[in-house]
């Protein structure tokens, strides 16, 4: 049960990690003056904001719980067998226990290794939607950077504070928005295993 509370929760966290919003100028509270050529922008913020972004969330979230699902339906018929053996087991020989116990220990370990699988893809899948959204967002990133005379590109989410008047966060979110609203995708397969 602990396995299939921790995919749970790696999926949670999978899906909260796409639409986590850090405090928005959270540092532009200490001001200061503008340092010219310097801008900011929050990766986080562009990927949670934008329209691409809600959309493979939500995406991301359709896929984890169709897991969930999937890994419910084959624990509860593996839980009855199991209740059942520990019921029945003083009954039986002590053969008939290791072979019966064999079997189940064999099925929930089939069940672990499908739940830990499932956990991989979802963490692949979320990169790879990820990866594609960078790739959407980085010609924009480029047009706006060169649009505000920029020599330097910090990462908002890192800057303890100042003044956050160079912070492109907005027009990306705005200029992804024109350019992808959505985006499709299904949970991705595991890489081949090496040396097969």
């Amino acid at each position: 049960m602990t396995l299939h509370r921790s995919l749970l929760a790696a999926s949670l966290i999978a899906t909260a990690a796409v639409v986590s919003v850090p405090s928005a100028h959270a540092a532009d509270t200490l001001g200061g003056n503008p340092v010219p050529g310097v801008c900011m922008l929050s990766r986080e913020a562009v990927f949670a904001q934008a329209k691409v972004g809600q959309a493979a969330s939500e995406r991301l979230g359709q896929l984890a719980q169709q897991a969930r699902t999937q890994l419910d339906d084959q624990r509860k018929p593996l839980d009855t067998d199991l209740q059942n053996f520990q019921q029945k087991a003083p009954s039986l020989s002590e053969a008939q226990r290791k072979q019966q116990g064999e079997a189940l220990q064999q099925r929930m370990q089939a069940y672990q290794t499908q739940a830990g699988e499932l956990n991989q893809r979802i963490q692949l899948t979320r990169a790879k939607a990820m990866q594609r959204i960078g790739q959407e967002a980085e010609p924009i990133v480029a047009s706006v950077y060169k649009s505000h005379q920029c020599g330097l590109l910090l990462d908002r989410d890192s800057v303890l504070g100042g003044n956050m008047a160079n912070d492109l966060t907005g027009e990306v979110v705005q200029g992804l928005d024109r350019k992808i609203t959505t985006l499709s995708f299904n949970l991705e397969p595991l890489p081949a295993a090496q040396g097969k």
